[in-house]
């Protein structure tokens, strides 16, 4: 398991916070307007849409802030206008990072990221510098039950998913981008819990950590990417071993 699979292991088996509430609601509410702006504020015809919804659901988000969500992307509200940036760079020891944020201000999320690569040992790189490593993908987190591993593996397979991680707890799925809905889907109907399921990002090569001190250095490097507010999603090519994860953090 490694790049942002292990990354999204970290989190949930070390109580590492995404953002704050209303941070978190704020982050929410962007993704269901870009993509109701994309292709209409219909869920039932827009897959991301859905998608978007599901995730904001996942944190208790009113309805009423989804729908303003919805219908300022469907442009039946005024608001700020947004746009999609996806940023590139290097951490510690040359891990590759990939930022998605959405923004009203391009100028203002980009001296953010910068600075924060900057101050973590990283820097920003141009476009392309890192996006052939990873390529996009479907990606559905579930829970995973003492001994159910075989029966995920089963469930995955014939649901048309391309490939799994496993760990103590929890598997990560994954599948063509098209194909979530039904994989989704299907794990529910096998009564396996969800945790999330979105479009992700999946590295081709990883880097492998077995410092200890720079395994810190890459988690904090994650972290302050992901609390800025601007941040929607970041993902990285890592690879640190469970027994420096346990120990550290």
């Amino acid at each position: 398991m490694s790049g942002h699979s292990k990354w999204s292991q970290i989190k949930r088996q070390k109580g590492v916070a995404d953002v704050k509430r209303g941070a978190a609601f704020t982050k929410a509410g962007r993704a269901i307007t870009i993509a109701a702006r994309q292709a209409g504020g219909n869920p039932e015809t827009n897959f991301k849409l859905r998608l978007a919804i599901d995730a904001a659901r996942s944190i208790n988000m009113p309805k009423e802030n989804i729908d303003r969500a919805i219908a300022r992307g469907a442009g039946t509200k005024e608001g700020s206008a947004l746009e999609e940036i996806t940023y590139e760079g290097f951490g510690p020891v040359g891990v590759a990072i990939m930022v998605e944020t959405v923004t009203d201000n391009r100028s203002r999320t980009t001296q953010e990221v910068r600075s924060v690569f900057e101050r973590s040992g990283g820097r920003l790189s141009s476009p392309g510098s890192v996006a052939h490593i990873f390529s996009q993908i479907g990606e559905v987190s579930i829970k995973l039950k003492e001994g159910a591993s075989d029966e995920v593996l089963l469930v995955a397979a014939d649901s048309g998913a391309d490939d799994i991680d496993l760990s103590a707890d929890s598997a990560i799925v994954y599948c063509n981008p098209a194909k979530i809905e039904d994989v989704k889907r299907a794990l529910v109907e096998a009564g396996l819990e969800i945790i999330e399921a979105g479009i992700s990002r999946k590295p081709s090569s990883t880097i492998n950590i077995s410092d200890e001190a720079t395994a810190n250095s890459i988690i904090s490097l994650m972290n302050k990417l992901e609390d800025l507010d601007d941040v929607q999603k970041v993902y990285a090519n890592f690879d640190i071993p469970d027994e420096i994860i346990n120990k550290s953090f």
